[in-house]
């Protein structure tokens, strides 16, 4: 008798983040659980994005919404970058259509006397117990996340979701002592969240770093190298792929991939086969335009083609957007999307 066969879905994520071969590429969407999604909408009559963070069994439906209806191969826990700051002493208000506001930022070294250590167990319990709810419901990996330093710093200096960054690179530039000392603690709460999420169940953990694309090379490795390689260096001890992401990156690649992460994540701005070439001993992550989505379908299938035969059929892709989901996104496209990245995906030698 053939004894039963594994679930792929349950491992073919967690195989291409370690560069191992698998039965087609996997994917999963930024912002995959959101309001691109009908039912996720109807939760959003009665519930908040911090009614939802704050109540695991909402904060799990809405995690598995997409995989159940999308089929994508990986679930990621729904919460906010700026979802552990509350539980380091700063007061975050989440407005519609403007994002996180922090009415007191952090603009000068007594200003950080405000923070506070992080208590994974006292701040964010609900959303670990969401974790670890899905964890047993769901068919694929859950993947658990936090802001990078530099954006959470941003948020914290600027106040609310950031443009041009200047009052951000000034202290960078100007205060280099108050400027380390923010990001030491921010390194410190964002391991303790992260370790916190595997505990809970997590398999996978990625790190967001959605504004560090406004900086040089030569900044991101004297001011954020240093404090994001702590960060994944104090991540090292557990047994699951770690991905670094950030948007507008393309000069930055080697040096993220140099401060960590077993995954590399790519927007759009550049080729995946051109980037994948300046990081020979990582997976990468990505990375189709969210744009494109809202065009024809026609479009949609050529650029996804296009990726994937730039990926070659090459160990260690998983499929994804460069960016987040957009609201206008149609979900139909997006399951269309998975199943093709699936069959292609398993048409290109391995």
């Amino acid at each position: 008798m053939t004894p039963p066969t594994a679930d792929p879905r349950r491992s073919r994520f967690l195989d291409a983040c370690r560069r191992q071969p698998v039965d087609v590429t996997p994917v999963w969407f930024m912002r995959q659980a959101g309001r691109s999604l009908p039912e996720y909408r109807a939760v959003r009559e009665r519930a908040s994005l911090t009614d939802i963070v704050g109540d695991a069994d909402l904060c799990a439906e809405v995690s598995l919404q997409p995989v159940a209806r999308l089929g994508v191969d990986a679930a990621i826990v729904f919460a906010d970058i700026t979802t552990p700051l509350p539980g380091a002493g700063v007061e975050v208000r989440l407005e519609e259509g403007i994002g996180p506001i922090i009415d007191a930022p952090i603009r000068a070294a007594a200003d950080i006397a405000r923070l506070h250590a992080f208590d994974p167990d006292a701040s964010v319990r609900p959303l670990l117990d969401a974790i670890n709810k899905l964890a047993a419901a769901s068919p694929v990996p859950v993947i658990g996340f936090a802001g990078a330093p530099f954006t959470l710093a941003a948020y914290l200096i600027e106040g609310r979701s950031p443009r041009g960054l200047e009052r951000t690179k000034v202290l960078m530039r100007s205060d280099p002592g108050t400027w380390a000392s923010l990001l030491e603690r921010l390194v410190d709460m964002d391991v303790a969240y992260l370790r916190a999420q595997a505990a809970a169940g997590a398999s996978a953990l990625q790190l967001f770093d959605s504004w560090v694309g406004a900086l040089s090379p030569h900044d991101y490795r004297a001011h954020v190298l240093p404090h994001v390689r702590r960060l994944f260096e104090a991540l090292g001890d557990l047994d699951v792929p770690t991905i670094h992401f950030g948007t507008g990156t393309a000069g930055l690649l080697e040096v993220m991939a140099e401060a960590g992460g077993d995954v590399i994540g790519l927007d759009w701005r550049v080729d995946l086969d051109a980037a994948w070439a300046r990081l020979p001993d990582r997976s990468v992550q990505g990375n189709l335009d969210p744009d494109v989505l809202l065009g024809p379908w026609d479009d949609v299938e050529a650029q996804v083609q296009r990726i994937l035969a730039e990926a070659g059929g090459r160990p260690g892709h998983v499929f994804n957007l460069g960016h987040g989901v957009l609201p206008a996104t149609d979900p139909d496209v997006l399951r269309r999307v998975v199943e093709l990245v699936h069959t292609e995906g398993n048409r290109r030698p391995r």
